[in-house]
């Protein structure tokens, strides 16, 4: 038996990310040039500046957090190098926020947050991320935000563990601002009040650094720019730039995807329909080891996505209920309250404080049931219909089989069955046969058939 190795393959597939070099030029902005030592400006314009570009992109969590940190690795120390971090993510785990924060605080070179491209945004953690940059820039379109602390099952309940948590990421927005120079208060908004700015509106509060609509533009303005890397002004130079790409692995792609609600939400789905049927009509454990996988996965991705738990039950309660129907061989009117069920815990999964920007459509919820649904039935109705029919050979193939008695020896009667002769035997010894009798087969036992009387002959 071939075990599914599809998923197995995909998570453990590596790619690998190519670094170019080449020399730049420099320049010099007007209102920082003065603070720019000689040092700095001889060592920018020596040696020229190399751009890295990658992305943060979907929720922030383990696989994105390794991919950073895989990115600042293939960089080095990159004294003359510029990072650019092009980010759309609705937020997600406080630890792998605070993991990629420190990695920019500590670079040894600057890093740029784009928000990119027109739709996208930087809710929550992303906020955070944005704000821990040497330069945060937005395209037109974009927000960036709501940056209010919740965890996995909703918001925090009030107290002092909420006032704890609160306190701490506000005094960490609160310092990002101050270091980078930007607007304290605008920032510390986006935590204490979940503020959320377009990119207009957070230009004019002092909470990014400039828009940008392309990158080339976005090239354009960095050029000449002065920023502070760890208390050490540095000349950002464009020209004659030199831009390498690092993309995530193969490997963390697959963990990211399984991060993004809609995804989750499937796996979840299709998981718990996969273990029932195996339990239904076991076939070998592939149903079931599938199942088992993508219930895995979807409580990986569930770890960093705000959760209503009641969505969860009213799922789990559907999936049963229409597997009960199907077990009782009823009309469908359980299978139709399970349904609703399920699509019920689906438009409330994530329905929870933080989970707003999450955006899973009604119209997904609902067409992803009804489908799932229906290949369920579909197929579970056919498993049990495999199970009910008849064996088409073998000595239990006869059982239930109605034939003639055709003639009888001293001890026995005997019927032509399926091209051969047998042995007939009455069940029950108080019954009388004779030659033309209509029988049934109820028992098989070595050549003879044990029968039941239908009718007489």
């Amino acid at each position: 038996m071939r075990k599914p190795q599809c998923v197995a393959s995909l998570i453990l597939c590596l790619a690998i990310s190519a670094l170019v070099c080449a020399p730049s030029g420099a320049a010099v902005s007007a209102d920082l040039a003065a603070a720019v030592s000689d040092d700095a400006s001889a060592h920018s314009g020596a040696s020229g500046t190399k751009f890295f570009i990658a992305d943060i992109n979907g929720t922030v969590g383990v696989p994105l957090e390794e991919h950073v940190q895989s990115v600042f690795k293939a960089i080095g120390r990159g004294e003359d190098s510029v990072l650019v971090f092009r980010m759309n993510t609705p937020g997600g785990l406080v630890d792998s926020m605070s993991e990629i924060m420190t990695l920019i605080a500590e670079a040894d070179f600057p890093v740029v947050v784009w928000v990119t491209p027109s739709g996208a945004r930087a809710a929550s953690a992303g906020a955070f991320i944005a704000q821990s940059a040497h330069v945060a820039v937005m395209a037109p379109g974009t927000n960036i935000g709501a940056a209010h602390p919740v965890t996995g099952g909703g918001d925090i309940e009030e107290g002092d563990v909420k006032k704890k948590i609160t306190n701490d990421l506000t005094a960490k927005m609160r310092s990002f601002a101050q270091e980078r120079g930007r607007n304290v208060e605008a920032a510390e908004s986006m935590v204490t009040e979940s503020a959320s700015f377009t990119a207009r509106e957070a230009l004019e509060k002092g909470v990014i650094d400039f828009i940008a609509a392309s990158e080339e533009e976005l090239f354009e303005q960095l050029d000449g720019m002065v920023v502070d890397v760890k208390g050490h002004p540095r000349i950002i130079s464009a020209e004659n730039r030199d831009v390498t790409r690092i993309e995530m692995t193969l490997r963390l792609r697959a963990l990211e995807l399984f991060s993004r609600p809609d995804i989750a939400y499937l796996a979840l789905l299709a998981g718990i329909f996969l273990i029932i049927l195996e339990a239904r009509a076991p076939g070998g454990f592939v149903m079931g080891a599938t199942g088992g996988v993508l219930l895995l996965m979807a409580a990986y991705g569930m770890r960093v996505l705000p959760v209503n738990f009641a969505g969860i039950a009213l799922l789990v309660g559907g999936i049963l209920l229409v597997t009960l129907d199907i077990a009782l061989g009823g009309m469908g009117i359980i299978a139709a309250v399970g349904i609703a069920a399920m699509l019920a815990g689906g438009l409330m999964l994530f329905d929870a404080p933080g989970a707003e920007l999450l955006n899973l459509s009604t119209g997904f919820v609902v067409g992803v049931t009804l489908v799932i649904a229906a290949i369920f039935l579909l197929i579970a109705r056919l498993a049990v219909k495999a199970l009910r029919k008849k064996p088409a050979s073998g000595l239990d193939a006869l059982i239930g089989e109605r034939l003639k008695i055709s003639g009888r020896t001293d001890r026995s009667f005997m019927a032509f069955v399926h091209g051969e002769y047998w042995r007939v035997m009455p069940l029950d010894p108080q019954t009388e046969l004779a030659e033309g009798d209509e029988v049934e087969v109820v028992l098989v036992e070595s050549l003879t058939l044990f029968v039941k009387l239908i009718r007489k002959g």
